[in-house]
C-alpha cells in the first residue's frame, strides 16, 4: 500500500467475509455499482479476486478526491473510474443495466431521505434479477442487536445530521415500495448484517 493512500481500516478488516458472501450472491460474470466507496478498498479488493467483475465505485461528490486518490495506480480489468453520485439526484443515476448494487456502511451513516433515494434508485438500475446488497449495523423490531451497536446509534443520532442505525423492517419496507424483497440476511463479524434484495 503507497503510505499517501486514503485508508480505512475497517475496510480491510471487513473485505473478507463481505466477499465470501458477494461471490455466493453474484454471477461470476457482473457489472456492480457500488454507493459509497469511500476510499476504494473494497472496489480494489473485490476486482483483484473476482475478474469478472466489472465494479463502478461511486461517492458523492464531496468524496470524490479521495475515492479517486485510494484508486490511483491501481489499473485491472474490472475496476472501473471513481465516478460522482448523489443518491438523491436522479439525473446522477447511471443507465439501467447493473447485476448488482452495492452499499457498506452507508445506510446508518446517510439520512433517511437519501437511504430512501438509494434503494429506489438501485431498483431502477439493476436488471431483472439483480440484487441490492447492504452491509452495516441495523436494528430489529425496534431492538439493537449488540450494546456496542446501541452505543454507537446513540452517538450517531448526537451529531444531528440525520444518522442512525436502521431498522430492518423499516429497509424492508421502504424497498417493497421500490418493488424489491429480501431475499437474505446474513450475521456477518463485529455485529453487522448484509441484507440482499432483489
Amino acid at each position: 500500500m503507497r503510505p499517501d493512500r486514503p485508508h480505512s481500516p475497517a475496510a480491510d478488516r471487513n473485505r473478507g467475509p463481505i466477499l465470501d458472501v458477494l461471490r455466493h450472491a453474484l454471477p461470476e460474470r457482473a457489472r456492480v455499482l457500488e454507493i459509497g466507496a469511500g476510499t476504494g478498498q473494497h472496489a480494489a479488493y473485490f476486482t483483484a479476486r473476482q475478474p469478472g467483475w466489472s465494479w463502478t465505485p461511486t461517492t458523492v461528490p464531496a468524496e470524490l478526491a479521495t475515492l479517486v486518490a485510494g484508486l490511483e495506480g491501481l489499473e485491472r480489468p474490472g475496476l472501473g473510474q471513481a465516478a460522482p453520485l448523489d443518491v438523491r439526484t436522479e439525473t446522477d443515476w447511471p443507465e439501467p443495466g447493473y447485476d448488482a448494487v452495492f452499499a457498506a456502511n452507508v445506510v446508518h451513516i446517510a439520512p433517511e431521505p437519501a437511504v430512501r433515494a438509494l434503494i429506489s434508485g438501485a431498483a431502477r438500475v439493476l436488471v431483472p434479477g439483480g440484487r441490492l446488497v447492504l452491509y452495516g449495523p441495523f436494528m430489529r423490531d425496534g431492538r439493537h442487536t449488540s450494546e456496542s451497536n446501541r452505543r454507537f446509534d446513540v452517538d450517531l443520532r448526537s451529531r444531528g445530521v440525520g444518522s442512525a442505525l436502521r431498522d430492518v423492517n423499516d429497509v424492508d419496507r421502504w424497498s417493497a415500495e421500490s418493488g424489491l424483497r429480501r431475499v437474505a440476511d446474513i450475521a456477518m463479524p463485529a455485529n453487522n448484517f448484509i441484507l440482499i434484495y432483489d
